[in-house]
């Protein structure tokens, strides 16, 4: 190991690559590290669980969002990612961490936010813990349960690729709040809270989908999971989307092509998967499954 290596010459997913070296396995680990959720059996079943993270001034701003939107989005990601393995989510414990002169108030506004989010899929806060910090960190692990956990590596040639959901919606309204705009407000309520498509999960593991992820880090990257975990290729064809509002009003505004939003914006949660059959009511195909032809990865024709 490189001693005087850093984090950000690692990366998020060099670091995670190199954590998950340390990792070891149980037999009562079904599904591991490297897909939304891990998997872990008890004598009465098994249970999927995953943990996310929020900090102030990377994933949200305060003056852009108000506590219960922040909340709503932290419980979202989480829940999307249960949905993702075509699970859906139970319970969360969510960890809490803020400067003491912060107003009370808006810790418990955004405890509201994330209660309501959960309510969605049923599912309830169970625990957690507070502590101080100079900086808003929010720690969010969710639990929940799939009859058929779907994971990022079951791709095989001649799936085709489809999706559930919304693409770039909050990726434009990132863009526009970061140059100052408050509009389109589809867009800019977009980013401050998701609306993942919570049911399209467990429809498309019954329906027999064999890969899935979510897509929070956007479309090309959380397929390019889907591609290497699968060792295949992913074929992304550009003229099965149909860019409208409000994503064409940012484009316009900033100069960027709309599609850009689509390819690369993160955080709307939409659902993406590869299927052998049939694909179910809701979801749109974009693309296609084919063998690597050397490095796996997900590309654009």
């Amino acid at each position: 190991m490189d001693q005087t290596q850093r984090l950000r010459d690692l990366g998020e997913f060099g670091l995670i690559e190199q954590v998950r070296a340390y990792l070891g396995g149980a037999s009562h680990v079904l599904i591991g590290s490297g897909d939304d959720a891990a998997q872990i059996s008890t004598d009465a079943g098994s249970y999927l669980v995953s943990t996310d993270l929020l900090i102030e001034g990377r994933h949200f701003r305060r003056d852009w969002s108000s506590a219960y939107e922040v909340g709503s989005k932290a419980a979202a990601a989480n829940l999307s990612d249960i949905a993702a393995m075509g699970g859906t989510a139970n319970a969360l414990t969510v960890g809490f961490a803020a400067p003491g002169d912060l107003e009370s108030v808006w810790a418990l506004d955004l405890t509201r936010g994330i209660v309501d989010e959960a309510a969605k899929v049923g599912a309830v806060v169970v625990g957690g813990d507070v502590t101080a910090s100079d900086t808003i960190m929010i720690a969010v692990t969710v639990m929940g349960e799939a009859t058929r956990p779907v994971r990022r590596g079951g791709a095989t040639p001649g799936d085709v690729v489809a999706y559930a959901g919304r693409l770039g919606w909050a990726g434009a309204g990132f863009a526009a709040l970061s140059r100052g705009f408050r509009s389109p407000k589809k867009a800019v309520e977009a980013h401050r809270v998701p609306q993942p498509p919570y049911a399209a999960g467990p429809q498309a593991a019954l329906a027999g989908a064999t890969a899935m992820t979510d897509v929070s880090d956007g479309l090309l990257v959380d397929l390019g999971h889907i591609a290497a975990a699968s060792q295949v290729a992913i074929d992304v064809h550009t003229d099965r989307f149909i860019v409208g509002e409000p994503l064409t009003s940012v484009g316009q505004a900033l100069g960027v092509d709309p599609l850009h939003f689509v390819l690369s914006g993160g955080d709307d949660y939409a659902l993406v998967a590869t299927f052998g059959g049939d694909v179910p009511d809701g979801w749109t195909v974009i693309g296609t499954v084919a063998d690597a032809s050397g490095e796996s990865g997900a590309g654009v024709t």
